[in-house]
């Protein structure tokens, strides 16, 4: 009989997840085998891989270990590492949850973007402490089609251009990646966000994730816009001492953020598991070989 490799599927605002248990890190997952299980016709299909490892386990994160017994190991839907993923972290700590790791109430969960303080509330909403947003100097342009926009450069952990437009269907279709200048703001690529406004401290969003494509929901974008969007309309929380709470629209939900007086950003938003089962690691092995 062939090996089993547990695994259970969630979403949070509709940007999903495989969640692959491995707290002593034992599995190989390759980037070849992540995009097989990521494939939503020939695999279970998700946005990325929720790799649950204790911190001192993974070389990555035994730094953390004191301050967060589990890592967030997260991979995109192509495979590539990611140093983090907003919705991914509520998804994960809902995994904890479920899985009699942690209890309600608050959650250090160690990540490539640092340990991230994670609230679980009794109504089953989940709060990220999501850290400081940076803002690099430096003019930058996106284009898509013939359309280009001057966009904000918002970094959460992970780079991120938020552009405003006058309609989201002019973001096209988001199946390759928008194309942004200067190259040399983005080495390593960017999340780019086109962001309508709906009201008073409301807007609508899509997003390209590198390495995923247009997904349903970003975390990590809904904060970037948050403060874009602020600082667009003149609103600073270190300068006011005022906290900004934005409501963010995106295809698959709606999440609220809150940036602090501090500078740091708080993001509220559901998190779902939906599906568990067994992962046949003859195949998972066969399908990496295929696309290695």
């Amino acid at each position: 009989m062939s090996t089993r490799i547990a695994f259970l599927k969630g979403h949070g605002t509709e940007n999903d997840f495989v969640i692959v248990p491995d707290p002593e890190n034992v599995i190989d997952l390759s980037p070849a085998a992540v995009a097989a299980l990521c494939d939503r016709r020939a695999g279970i299909g998700g946005d990325g891989v929720l790799h649950v490892v204790r911190s001192a386990a993974h070389p990555e994160a035994e730094d953390m270990a004191a301050e967060a017994e589990w890592f967030m190991d997260y991979r995109n839907g192509d495979g590539s590492v990611a140093e983090m993923c907003g919705n991914g972290v509520r998804v994960f700590a809902r995994y904890l949850q479920r899985a009699g790791h942690v209890a309600e109430g608050d959650v250090a969960v160690a990540t490539r973007g640092g340990v991230k303080t994670v609230h679980i509330a009794k109504d089953g909403d989940i709060t990220v402490g999501m850290g400081k947003a940076l803002l690099p100097e430096g003019e930058v342009t996106v284009r898509v089609g013939e359309h280009s926009w001057p966009a904000r450069n918002v970094n959460m952990g992970n780079p991120h251009a938020v552009a405003f437009v006058a309609d989201l269907a002019h973001a096209g279709d988001l199946l390759s990646p928008p194309s942004y200048s200067p190259a040399s703001a983005y080495p390593d690529g960017v999340n780019v966000e086109f962001v309508v406004d709906r009201g008073p401290g409301h807007v609508a969003m899509r997003v390209h994730e590198r390495g995923s494509g247009e997904t349903r929901s970003c975390g990590t974008g809904a904060c970037a816009v948050a403060v874009a969007t602020a600082r667009r309309d003149g609103a600073d929380p270190a300068v006011t001492g005022t906290p900004v709470t934005c409501t963010v629209d995106l295809p698959g939900g709606t999440l609220v953020i809150t940036e602090r007086p501090d500078g740091e950003i708080e993001m509220t938003g559901p998190a779902v598991i939906v599906a568990e089962g067994e992962i046949d690691a003859e195949w998972l092995a066969d399908a990496a070989r295929r696309r290695a």
